[in-house]
């Protein structure tokens, strides 16, 4: 199985701007870290590759993050693309309930600047839409680009996904002959669960597919992949953000603190002596 990548092109008279990938691995990863199953499952591998194709077309050397938050308490979604094209995610179900998506379900895109500042938008999900459509509405409303979007995940066999999707953007030199033979097109492709499903899918068949007849020029390729960046260090950092107290009651009955990441289930040892050394520095 080829690995996960990212595709970007241009069309040659510069109307239209393409992003394609393929995020299997990606998801399947993900997936299987959290345990989601169900439709939640497939939300939440469409969340993900959302987030890819957003940073990898909005803001490619900023981490993105992308916030689904599930109407009536339900819980929340979480993906998270760095710039390195690690990616990772989070499930968060209240009460064990698949997450509802419908109103009052919104989904959010932070990403990180240089500065260390958010820059963040929210939209409500469209009624009886997905992440797909949801996509759409964030980059017509909140980046006032006017995008075409699909994204997919089909379950396949023991426990793996096939996953992927494509974000095509109009540019400011796009002309009304090609963007009627575009919007035309596309009709095909508002839903890809077929062709994500399918054992060759790639990003160079997407985007083939896409602009089948358009002269265009490939741009970069970029890999991404299911990884966390967590580590000691920063689990040692985080611990010595809490209060005196806190600390204090860690050190309490003198074992060893046991934390698992939330992201991938990696759990990490952190004896007495480390702990006694950070409540000294407090």
């Amino acid at each position: 199985m080829s690995a996960d990548s990212v595709l970007r092109a241009i069309t040659d008279d510069g109307a239209f701007r393409v992003i394609t990938a393929r995020t299997s691995q990606t998801v399947s990863g993900a997936i299987a870290a959290q345990g989601a199953t169900g439709s939640t499952a497939r939300t939440f591998g469409e969340l993900i590759t959302g987030a890819i194709l957003y940073r990898e077309t909005m803001a490619p050397q900023l981490r993105v993050q992308g916030v689904l938050k599930g109407s009536g308490g339900t819980g929340s979604l979480v993906a998270d693309s760095h710039p390195s094209g690690r990616t990772r995610g989070l499930v968060q179900l209240k009460g064990g309930r698949e997450l509802d998506l419908g109103n009052g379900a919104v989904i959010q895109m932070m990403r990180t600047l240089p500065s260390g500042r958010i820059a963040q938008g929210l939209v409500q999900l469209p009624s009886g839409g997905g992440i797909s459509q949801a996509l759409m509405e964030y980059m017509q409303t909140s980046e006032q680009v006017v995008s075409m979007v699909a994204v997919s995940t089909v379950a396949g066999g023991g426990g793996s996904f096939a996953a992927g999707g494509y974000m095509v953007q109009l540019l400011p030199e796009v002309g009304r002959g090609p963007l009627m033979v575009m919007t035309e097109r596309l009709r095909d492709f508002e839903s890809i669960d077929e062709r994500v499903g399918e054992p060759d899918f790639s990003p160079e068949s997407l985007l083939e597919q896409l602009l089948d007849g358009m002269p265009f020029t490939r741009l970069e390729e970029s890999a991404v992949g299911f990884e966390c960046w967590c580590d000691e260090l920063r689990v040692v950092a985080a611990i010595a953000t809490l209060s005196k107290s806190d600390l204090e009651h860690l050190l309490a009955d003198g074992e060893v603190l046991e934390i698992a990441c939330e992201y991938c289930k990696r759990e990490y040892r952190i004896p007495p002596a480390r702990l006694r050394g950070l409540l000294e520095r407090s």
